[in-house]
């Protein structure tokens, strides 16, 4: 029987098709893992769309961020608009973890805002993949991180049928304990509500309220209708209802593991009792949580205590996301060569920030069991998984052959890697629907490169085309786009201080043509759909580092696949043995890759009457909150100066977790507020 039904008035192309039959061909066998190497433009959702219907099976879809997942998730839910997609990712809009600076003997309180909108999201997955097969979730990394145990999930829910006897007392006192609350002033998800006969519930999944009208104690009459305006939306014989949280248990579990707890902490504190404040610290706090399990039931942190409620030994490996979708699923893992390392990291971070929290007496040893997944632990819940990405990952190449040596040795030419790549599973989707061809590729000498670029804007121009330039600082991006501003070029430049609603309005600006150019510090931060750009200038290409490594360098020039006469003109220094621009090992590669690629790319049209077209897409209007702008716009002085000193503690904490990349997103945060401290 097939469950999931794609809609699309488009057809997969050959290279499409081909790619599909084979990882299929890949999966049926039962290969743990296989690759997608793909270019921009060639509809890769498209392609990864045609997979989970030609599997038929539940699909998880990992992204490395929650901006991929949403994208992601829309496309998808347009793919299959009967079946049943979510969006499962961290639900915080603000989330600083417990942690402890021993450097500075500074303790950090758990601080969280939870997003309800996701949260009821979250709710809603979880909730389907208990109930149905044909379920797609696109999750973030957050995935890996401990959600409870299924079966305690599944044994909380309540179903309740019309003309079944159900005393209305009885009925509050689950909902309670499925920890839901009556309703004060606001009426929303997670609460109830009860008018003389008529019960009302707010699941933490529904955006629709269950109304359940008695009769005595008999269930008369079930409806669902709108929260707000009271519209009823169907009648129903039966509801079943979820706990309001994840982490759901009971008082009678609580006071079944609070004498293990006991014990953990009389050994723990004989363990620490040379240190007089840890071990007086941490009898205090243990005590004060499980008094206030024992009262409430619930204690702030009580996930710190997951080992136990799950009844797991230490070690053990957490319930997560990845539990709920049973023993037979499809894992496609996006933009791999990222989210692969970032699962590869996360329980060493996570681990680094508990450690220092147990060691100096905040937390019991059994809070280092609230855990993300290890790298291994993941690997051995998935059953299927297709590794997609353009710049495949070192890890992508080893999980994708039984040979991986075959790959190690990097300085392979691109026939050699290509010819390799029939001997693993990884398989080449390279031609694009649309006949684009990978770009023409001219390396300069540096010495010229700005009478070399203005010459090239004006051609540019003249064709009514865009351009786009990357630099590798943010000062040689402004002093470049000063220059090009005195020769009266139309141009804006985009680097970190540029928050996220300016860079919108300015790409945008570029679509519309009220810009000619825009020069970028680094253009793989953004996901782009720039039709209009037919060049792109990389300055500095033989610099080592990051941005111009070789997975860096191809995303770059991947970048603005999508016009017909596209190409990229890089800069480089003057080589002195030679008086030629020099070309590093990157270059090299990143160049190699592209004229193989671009070179079957244009035979394959040619043998089917292909002619390249520019693909013009609409320019969508972008929505992005920007609450936490707004808040921070209306501070004081006085005000602005204590945010910027707690965010510059939450960025130490940050780096000390090795966190990188909060720690510069930390860092760019307070540039911006120091600078509106100075204008107040």
């Amino acid at each position: 029987m097939w469950i999931f039904k794609l809609h699309s008035k488009y057809t997969p192309s050959e290279d499409q098709q081909k790619a599909v039959d084979e990882l299929s061909k890949f999966l049926n066998k039962w290969e743990i893992y296989s690759t997608l190497w793909w270019v921009t433009g060639s509809w890769k959702t498209f392609t990864m769309a045609n997979l989970i219907a030609k599997q038929n099976k539940p699909t998880l879809i990992i992204a490395h961020n929650k901006t991929l997942a949403a994208q992601l998730a829309e496309e998808f839910k347009a793919f299959f608009p009967e079946n049943a997609v979510h969006y499962f990712v961290s639900y915080y809009d603000y989330y600083q973890p417990e942690a402890y600076i021993q450097k500075t003997d500074t303790y950090i309180e758990k601080e969280a805002t939870i997003n309800e909108e996701i949260d009821r999201l979250r709710h809603a997955a979880t909730e389907d993949l208990l109930n149905r097969k044909d379920v797609i979730i696109v999750a973030s990394v957050s995935c890996i991180y401990g959600i409870w145990k299924p079966d305690n999930y599944m044994w909380k829910k309540m179903t309740l049928k019309t003309w079944e006897n159900h005393a209305i007392e009885d009925i509050l006192k689950e909902l309670v304990d499925m920890q839901f609350t009556r309703a004060g002033y606001d009426f929303k998800p997670w609460n109830f509500q009860v008018m003389w006969d008529l019960l009302e519930i707010f699941p933490a999944s529904r955006e629709t309220v269950y109304s359940i009208e008695f009769w005595w104690d008999e269930i008369a009459d079930i409806k669902r209708r709108n929260y707000l305006t009271w519209e009823v939306y169907e009648v129903l014989d039966e509801v079943t209802l979820f706990p309001a949280k994840h982490a759901v248990t009971t008082k009678d579990a609580i006071e079944a593991v609070i004498p293990q707890i006991e014990s953990e902490l009389k050994n723990r504190l004989e363990e620490i009792k040379d240190n007089v404040v840890a071990t007086e610290r941490l009898k205090t706090k243990v005590e004060y949580d499980i008094e206030m399990m024992r009262e409430v039931g619930y204690v702030n942190g009580i996930e710190n205590y997951s080992r136990y409620l799950d009844w797991r030994n230490a070690g053990d490996t957490p319930y997560t996301l990845m539990h709920y979708f049973g023993d037979d699923f499809l894992a496609l893992v996006d933009e791999s060569h990222m989210t692969l390392p970032q699962i590869w990291a996360m329980y060493n971070w996570d681990r680094a920030r508990k450690t220092s929290l147990v060691e100096n007496g905040f937390r019991l040893p059994s809070a280092l069991d609230n855990r993300p997944l290890k790298f291994e632990e993941f690997e051995k819940l998935i059953q299927k998984a297709v590794l997609v990405s353009a710049t495949p990952w070192k890890l992508d190449i080893e999980r994708s052959t039984d040979n991986p040596d075959d790959f190690y040795n990097f300085d392979l030419t691109a026939w050699d890697f290509w010819k390799a790549s029939d001997k693993a599973r990884i398989v080449p989707q390279i031609m694009r629907p649309t006949g684009l061809l990978d770009p023409k590729i001219i390396v300069k000498d540096m010495e010229f490169m700005v009478d070399d670029i203005m010459s090239n804007i004006n051609k540019v121009i003249e064709k009514n085309e865009r351009m786009l330039i990357t630099t590798l600082t943010k000062r040689s991006s402004e002093e470049l786009t000063d220059y090009l501003i005195e020769n009266w070029v139309k141009v804006k430049y985009l680097h970190s201080e540029i928050d996220t609603l300016e860079r919108i309005e300015i790409l945008t600006a570029l679509r519309e043509w009220k810009i000619d150019v825009i020069v970028w510090v680094n253009l793989l931060r953004e996901w782009l759909d720039l039709p209009e750009v037919s060049k792109i200038a990389i300055l500095d290409a033989d610099k080592q580092g990051f941005l111009r490594s070789e997975s860096s360098l191809i995303q770059i020039i991947w970048r603005a696949a999508r016009n017909a006469s596209w190409e990229v003109l890089m800069y480089s220094t003057k080589n002195p043995e030679t008086l030629e621009p020099s070309i590093s090992n990157a270059m090299e590669k990143a160049i190699s890759l592209t004229n193989f690629r671009r070179k079957l790319q244009d035979d394959y049209n040619k043998a089917h009457n292909i002619e390249p077209k520019t693909v013009y897409s609409s320019i969508k209007k972008i929505w992005i909150s920007s609450k936490k702008k707004n808040d921070y716009a209306l501070l004081d002085e006085k005000s602005l100066k204590q945010e910027i000193n707690k965010l510059e503690l939450e960025m130490d904490i940050a780096a000390a977790n090795m966190e990188f990349e909060k720690a510069i997103e930390l860092r760019d945060t307070i540039e911006q507020l120091k600078k509106w401290k100075k204008k107040k």
